[in-house]
């Protein structure tokens, strides 16, 4: 193949001729609709003055031709590489959003949520554990039953004008919301009146309306009754174990109510009365300290479910105070005084 110089006459001719040829060839195709239409004075003269106007433009055109096809390029290639910037700057910003996306799930993968491991759940106990100090289970039993515990006494008629006065203190548990109350035959007996102080502070007379003698027991009705009564919840000794944890809420000596925790130290124990009239059997053996004051109150488990109704202590002396030993009988009994199944 021949090469042409870039600037070469030759090629400079043939430039200008070609722009010629088209220029002319644009006139004829504006030219043609005026001559279909039928205007004579722009058909009529070839010659003449008009062939002498045509030479002169005929130079003009090849001369206006030569100069627009340049900017004619220019502009058609700015706008090709506007367009190819366009596009670029387009596939840019893609390209920097899948980027950016990428980067952005690889920060939080190692963040995203995972199934929990059993060593999660240790290190999480075991911070609790060192920055939180949790109640102890005797806590725990005490905001359960207190509702639940009555401060008891046994009232005997003064002379006229004077208050009564007081023969016996003890406790009882509410296990009807009606003011059904269980606590120790010997708390009320012989009696002429009785007086239940229930945990908000209100108080009402009490009449026996069950016995049972052999267990110490005895059921009370109060003829009042608060209107948020909560009855204690009572829980069967089946499967209640020398060890398990216990609580022994009373009124020891008439203060309180007074919590003491400890243990079952042992079951099926029998009892019998400092003055040897009776023998108590099936016993729940317990150490949490109990004084007089604490008979007919409830013995309840950490959850502060009622397992047993506090009835004695043992002590060898003739003191009535407590030594380490403490029955309680099972709640299945006491229950059974009121004449139906506790549970």
């Amino acid at each position: 193949m021949r090469r042409m110089p870039l600037y070469s006459s030759a090629g400079a001719a043939r430039a200008a001729h070609d722009s010629t040829t088209r220029a002319a060839a644009r006139t004829d195709a504006h030219a043609a609709p005026g001559a279909s239409s039928g205007a004579a004075p722009d058909a009529a003269p070839r010659g003449g003055a008009g062939a002498a106007a045509a030479a002169p433009g005929t130079a003009g055109g090849k001369a206006a031709g030569a100069a627009t096809r340049p900017a004619a390029r220019w502009r058609e290639r700015f706008g090709a590489w506007r367009r190819r910037r366009g596009r670029a700057v387009l596939g840019g910003a893609i390209v920097a959003l899948a980027l950016a996306t990428l980067g952005m799930q690889a920060f939080l993968a190692p963040h995203a949520q995972r199934a929990l491991t059993q060593d999660d759940i240790d290190a999480a106990v075991l911070h609790t554990l060192q920055t939180r100090t949790l109640p102890s289970p005797a806590a725990k039993a005490w905001e359960v039953i207190r509702p639940s515990v009555v401060r008891v006494r046994g009232l005997e008629a003064a002379k006229r004008g004077e208050a009564d006065t007081e023969r016996n203190v003890g406790t009882g548990v509410v296990i009807l919301d009606t003011g059904t109350i269980l606590t120790n035959l010997h708390v009320v007996a012989d009696a002429p009146r009785i007086r239940v102080e229930f945990a908000d502070g209100s108080e009402s007379d009490a009449s026996v309306i069950g016995l049972q003698p052999d267990q110490d027991l005895a059921v009370l009705q109060a003829r009042t009754v608060p209107d948020d009564l909560v009855p204690a919840t009572l829980r069967s000794t089946a499967d209640l174990a020398v060890g398990d944890r216990v609580v022994a809420v009373g009124f020891p000596f008439g203060i309180g109510p007074s919590a003491t925790a400890g243990i079952v130290s042992g079951l099926r124990r029998e009892f019998r009365s400092p003055e040897g009239k009776r023998v108590i059997t099936n016993l729940i053996q317990f150490d949490a300290a109990a004084n007089p004051g604490n008979s007919g109150g409830p013995l309840v488990t950490a959850d502060g479910e009622v397992v047993g109704i506090v009835t004695a202590i043992m002590n060898p002396t003739e003191q009535r105070v407590f030594v380490g030993i403490g029955f309680a009988v099972p709640i299945e009994t006491a229950a059974a005084a009121v004449g139906s199944s506790p549970f």
